[in-house]
C-alpha cells in the first residue's frame, strides 16, 4: 500500500501549478545559509532548531520586502483611498507557512530544507503563535488583513503589539490554570520597529479654555512605538501593513517630580507607562472597566491617528507633492472602520485634532468625523456592551469628556426636535446614562459618530435593528448593514487542508481560492463515486494524523474510525458546553444500560478558554473534565465512547483538529451568538454542523440547503415568546427522564465522587438561573444527535452531504466580506490585478 502523501507534498501539487515559477532552490540554500551566518551569528556545528526557524524565516521574509516596498510606493504614487481597521484585537496564529503559501513559495522552500537536511514541519512547529486576540474578533480581523491584500486594496490594520497575548491553558487536576504567553521571548523574525514613527500620547492633566482655543495642559505623556508586520495578498504582490503600537516611557518620565535621591524609582516607575501594552485583557464577550484597559483603548487610537493625519498630510496627487493642511476633504482620502466599540475614542479624538489643532468649525469637523468612521458590532449580550464610568473619563481624558458632552447634547437636541415630548426616548437615546454611577455608553457614540452601522450576520443585523438599537435605526435607518462574516481560504484551506485544497483544484480548477463562490459548481460531482471516495479519504488521512497527534501529546489512545464530534470556541455560559455535556452524559448512560447495542462510536472534543475571572466558565471545564475522568475509564463503554478537553485552543492546534473533524457543535441560544467563523471553517474543511438557527449558521443552511445541515431548538422568535411567558428548568428536569438522571449524577456527585457538591453551582444555574435555557433545547438537540448517528453509519450519504456543504461556502469567504465592505462603506473598489513583483526579493 503507497504512503500518505505527506501535506507539504500534497500542498505542493497545489502550489505551483500553473503559477509563477518554481523559486531557485540554490538560491533559497544560499540565503537561509547567508542568514544563519551573519544574521544569527551561528554555523551548522552550534545552530539550533530554533536557529534553523529563524533562518528559514529570515529567508522568505527577503521575499516580502522587495515587495512591500513596492507596494507602498504603488500606494505612494496612485494616492487611492486608504482604509485604516482599527482593532484592539489581531488573532493572526503563525505567519511562516501562510507566507509561503500566498507567494507561492512553499515548494521551493520544502525542497530546499529537504536538501539542507532539515524537516520544514519540524521548522514550522517552532514558531509561536502571535496570540493578539481572545477569540472570534481578533481572527477575523486576521481574516480581512489577508483578504484586504489580496484584494489589492490601500489597508492598513492598526491594534497593540502586546508583550504577553492571550494566555496559554494548562489544564491541572481538571482545572483550567492560566501561564503567560511569553511569545516575544525569542523576537519575532516578522515585525521592523519603525522609532522615526513614534507617537506622543497624552494622558490626565485638565482643560483650558483660552481666546486662542481650548488647550489640553499638564498631561502625562506616553510614546507610542510602531512596529510593522507585513500583510502578503494572496499571488498578487500586493503585501500590506499591520502596525501594532508598543508603549515606551519618554527619557524624562516622572524624572522633574523627584530629586536626585528619587532618580531609582522613577527610572524604575518607567513601567507604569509602558504597562499599557504589557498584556491582552482575555475577555471575551465580557466588559472589564478598568483604567488600564481605557487606557489601552486610548493609546492605540491617540496614536493612530497622528499617523493616518501624517500620512494624509504628507501623500501626493500624481507626481505633484503637496502638503494638505485643510483636513474637510479626508473623508474622500481616508475610511475608518471602528472593529467593535473598543477603537469608539476614535470619534472623540478626532473631533478633538479637527478642533484644537486645525481649529475647523465644530460643524465642518462633525461632518468630517461622520463620514469617515463606521462601526461593526459584534455582539448583542449587555454585559459585553462598553459603558465607561464618567469619573474615569473626567481624571484620565477630561478633553475627550467634553466632546463626548457636546456631542451628547447635539444630539439629545435633534432627537427631541424629531420627537418633541418624548423624554422616555431621551434618555434611551442618550450617550451618557444615568444611575448610581454615571455611564458613557460607547456603541450610542459609535453609532452617532459614523455613517455607517452594521451587524456581522443577516440574523444579528436584523436583531440589532429591532432591538439593541432600534431607536437609532428609526431615527437614521440609511445608516444600518449586514455584512457576514467571512474566512480566509488560504489558511482554513489551502494551508490548513491541502488534501481537500488539491482534491477540489482537480474536479474544478484552482481559480476557487481567489473566488470561493466557484465551490457551487462542486454539485455537478455531488453524485461522482471518485469524488466521494477522495474526499472521504481525506477525512480518514487528517482524522489518522490527528489522533497520532493527540497520543503524542494527549497520551490518550482513540479511535480513528469513530465521528469526531468537536466544540471548539471560548468557553462561555451562552455557547452552551453545557448542552453538549448533557449530551455527553445522556450518551454514556444509554450505553451502559445497553452495553451490546450497535452504537455509532463518538470522540467528543471540547475545546476553550475560559476568562481567568469567569468562575462558571472555569467550572464547566471542570465538569467536562470530570465527565470525561469517568467515561474514558468505563471498561464497558471501550472505544466507543471518550470524552477529550482539548487543551489551550489556538489557531494553530485549529488547523489542526478542523480539517479532521465529522460534527461541529454550533449550538449557541438562539439570538446570542453575533455570527461566528469557526462554523465556516467546519463547513469548507468538510464537517457537519449540529446547530441552532443562530448567527451564520442560519445562512449556512440556506446556501448549503437546510436538510443537509442537522438543524434543532429553538428559533429568534421562539426565544423571545418563552422571555415573555416565563422559562420554568424545573418543567423539563420533573418531565425529561434522561435529563433528570443526568443532573442527579451531577448533584450527587457521581463524576466528582471526593467533592459531591463540587458542581453545585452549574447544578444551581441550570435549575433557577439559566438565561440560556439550556433544558428548553435539549430534547431536540438529543433527538437530532440521534439523527446524526444513525447517518454516520452511512457514509456515502454523509459524504454526499458533506459536498452539499463545501459546495454551499462560497458566500463565507472573506473575500466577499471585504468586497462588500469596500464598496458599500469605504467606497473603494476591489481590485485583483497584479501588482509588478520586484526583479531581486532582496532588493
Amino acid at each position: 500500500m503507497p504512503k500518505p502523501l505527506t501535506d507539504q507534498e500534497k500542498r505542493k501539487q497545489i502550489s505551483v501549478r500553473g503559477l509563477a515559477g518554481v523559486e531557485n532552490v540554490s538560491d533559497l540554500k544560499t540565503n537561509f545559509n547567508r542568514h544563519l551566518h551573519f544574521t544569527l551569528v551561528k554555523d551548522r556545528n552550534v545552530a539550533t532548531k530554533r536557529d534553523y526557524y529563524f533562518a528559514l524565516a529570515n529567508t522568505v521574509r527577503d521575499h516580502l520586502v522587495g515587495r512591500w516596498i513596492r507596494t507602498q510606493q504603488h500606494y505612494y504614487e496612485k494616492d487611492p483611498k486608504r482604509v485604516y481597521y482599527l482593532s484592539l484585537e489581531f488573532y493572526m496564529g503563525r505567519t511562516l507557512q501562510n507566507t509561503m503559501v500566498n507567494l507561492a513559495l512553499e515548494n521551493a522552500c520544502d525542497e530546499a530544507t529537504y536538501q539542507l537536511g532539515l524537516d520544514m514541519e519540524e521548522l514550522q512547529d517552532i514558531e509561536e503563535d502571535a496570540g493578539l486576540g481572545n477569540g472570534g474578533l481578533g481572527r477575523l480581523a486576521a481574516c480581512f488583513l489577508d483578504s484586504m491584500a489580496s484584494l489589492g486594496l490601500a489597508a492598513y490594520g492598526y491594534g497593540i503589539r502586546y508583550e504577553f497575548g492571550i494566555f496559554n491553558q494548562k489544564i491541572v487536576n481538571g482545572w483550567q490554570v492560566e501561564e503567560a504567553d511569553d511569545w516575544l521571548r525569542y523576537g519575532n523574525p516578522w515585525e521592523k520597529a519603525r522609532p522615526e514613527y513614534m507617537r506622543p500620547v497624552h494622558f490626565y492633566g485638565r482643560v483650558e479654555h483660552t481666546p486662542e482655543g481650548v488647550k489640553w495642559v499638564d498631561t502625562q505623556v506616553v510614546l507610542a512605538l510602531p512596529y510593522d508586520t507585513p500583510v502578503p495578498g494572496y499571488r498578487n504582490n500586493v503585501v500590506n501593513t499591520m502596525r501594532l503600537w508598543s508603549a515606551k516611557a519618554p527619557c524624562d518620565f516622572n524624572l522633574k517630580d523627584f530629586n536626585v535621591g528619587g532618580y531609582i524609582q522613577a527610572v524604575l516607575d518607567r513601567n507604569l507607562a509602558e504597562n499599557i501594552s504589557r498584556v491582552l485583557y482575555p475577555n471575551d464577550n465580557f466588559f472589564e472597566g478598568k483604567e488600564l484597559r481605557l487606557k489601552q483603548e486610548y493609546f492605540v487610537v491617540a496614536a493612530t491617528l497622528q499617523d493616518i493625519v501624517r500620512r494624509f498630510k504628507s501623500s501626493k496627487f500624481g507626481s505633484t507633492e503637496v502638503v494638505r493642511v485643510d483636513l474637510s476633504t479626508l473623508p474622500d482620502k481616508v475610511a475608518i472602520q471602528l472593529n467593535d466599540t473598543h477603537p469608539a475614542l476614535a470619534i472623540p479624538e478626532l473631533m478633538r485634532i479637527l478642533l484644537d489643532t486645525e481649529h475647523q468649525t465644530w460643524e465642518k469637523a462633525w461632518d468630517i468625523v461622520t463620514r469617515t468612521c463606521a462601526y461593526t458590532n459584534h455582539t448583542v449580550l449587555p454585559e459585553a456592551l462598553e459603558r465607561w464610568p464618567i469619573d474615569l473619563f473626567q481624571n484620565l481624558l477630561p478633553r475627550h469628556l467634553e466632546i463626548i458632552f457636546e456631542i451628547n447634547r447635539r444630539h439629545l437636541e435633534r432627537i427631541a426636535n424629531l420627537y418633541p415630548g418624548d423624554h422616555d426616548r431621551l434618555r434611551r437615546m442618550s450617550l451618557v446614562e444615568e444611575g448610581d454611577q454615571k455611564k458613557i455608553n460607547m456603541a450610542h457614540l459609535c453609532i452617532v459618530g459614523s455613517h455607517a452601522v452594521n451587524g456581522v450576520a443577516r440574523i444579528h443585523s436584523d436583531i440589532i435593528k429591532a432591538t439593541l438599537f432600534k431607536d437609532f435605526y428609526e431615527v437614521d435607518p440609511h445608516k444600518f448593514q449586514n455584512k457576514t462574516n467571512g474566512i480566509t481560504p488560504r489558511r482554513w484551506l489551502v494551508m490548513c487542508n491541502p488534501g481537500l485544497a488539491e482534491v477540489i483544484a482537480e474536479r474544478i480548477g484552482e481559480d476557487y481560492i481567489r473566488d470561493l463562490g466557484q465551490l457551487k459548481n462542486l454539485l455537478e460531482f455531488v453524485d461522482d463515486d471518485s469524488l466521494i471516495r477522495d474526499i472521504a479519504k481525506i477525512k480518514q488521512e487528517n482524522k489518522l494524523k490527528f489522533s497520532a497527534y493527540l497520543e503524542e501529546h494527549y497520551k490518550v489512545k482513540i479511535n480513528p474510525n469513530s465521528m469526531f464530534d468537536v466544540q471548539v470556541k471560548r468557553i462561555h455560559e451562552y455557547k452552551r458546553q453545557l448542552l453538549n455535556c448533557l449530551h455527553i452524559i445522556t450518551l454514556y448512560n444509554r450505553i451502559k444500560k445497553e452495553p451490546n447495542k450497535n452504537w455509532t462510536p463518538r470522540t467528543i472534543m471540547i475545546g476553550g478558554k475560559a476568562a481567568p475571572g469567569y468562575h462558571t466558565a472555569k467550572l464547566i471545564i471542570r465538569l467536562i473534565t470530570a465527565v470525561g475522568d469517568i467515561v474514558n475509564h468505563d471498561e464497558v463503554v471501550g472505544d466507543r465512547l471518550k470524552v477529550i478537553f482539548l487543551e489551550n485552543y489556538k489557531v494553530t492546534l485549529a488547523e489542526k483538529i478542523i480539517p479532521a473533524s465529522d460534527l461541529s457543535e454550533q449550538i449557541s441560544t438562539a439570538g446570542t451568538e453575533a455570527s461566528g467563523t469557526g462554523n465556516m471553517k467546519f463547513m469548507l474543511n468538510g464537517a457537519l454542523t449540529i446547530g441552532t438557527m443562530d448567527g451564520a449558521n442560519v445562512e449556512m443552511a440556506e446556501e448549503a440547503g437546510e436538510e443537509n445541515l442537522f438543524i434543532f431548538g429553538m428559533r429568534v422568535d421562539d426565544v423571545d415568546a418563552m422571555d415573555k411567558s416565563g422559562y420554568d428548568a424545573m418543567e423539563y428536569y420533573n418531565r425529561i427522564p434522561e435529563l433528570k438522571l443526568a443532573m442527579d449524577q451531577i448533584a450527587g456527585g457521581y463524576f466528582s465522587p471526593d467533592q459531591h457538591d463540587l458542581f453545585k453551582d452549574i447544578v444551581n444555574i441550570l435549575l433557577h438561573h439559566d438565561r440560556f435555557k439550556v433544558f428548553a433545547d435539549y430534547e431536540a438537540y438529543i433527538k437530532c444527535q440521534d439523527k446524526v448517528s444513525a447517518l454516520y453509519k452511512n457514509p456515502k450519504e454523509w459524504t454526499k452531504m458533506v459536498i452539499h456543504n463545501i459546495a454551499g461556502c462560497g458566500k463565507f469567504s472573506s473575500d466577499r466580506t471585504i468586497a462588500q465592505y469596500a464598496r458599500e462603506i469605504w467606497g473603494m473598489e476591489p481590485s485583483l490585478e497584479r501588482i509588478p513583483a520586484p526583479d531581486d526579493p532582496r532588493q
